[in-house]
């Protein structure tokens, strides 16, 4: 069996559709407040990933509008450094 991708090795689209997905969950109110909790943390962790790898994106943009001639992976444009 495949193992599953983490959040920091899943892409901008993955990311955004796990988020749906805990959302989803937390919206039907059938969850305890333990899952609740659990379920909202995740969020939160799927949130600022996808916060990373837009402003990475963004980033890599911006050099190109600048008149870079050199392409810039998205991974390089990504750090861990909060906003």
């Amino acid at each position: 069996m495949a193992a599953m991708a983490t959040a920091d090795e899943e892409g901008f689209d993955a990311v955004l559709g796990r988020l749906r997905k805990v959302v989803e969950r937390l919206e039907t109110g059938n969850l305890s407040l333990e899952e609740s909790l659990s379920a909202y943390e995740e969020g939160v962790g799927l949130a600022q990933r996808g916060h990373l790898l837009l402003d990475g994106a963004e980033k890599r943009v911006e050099l190109l509008i600048a008149g870079g001639s050199q392409s810039v992976p998205l991974d390089e444009a990504v750090t861990d450094e909060p906003p």
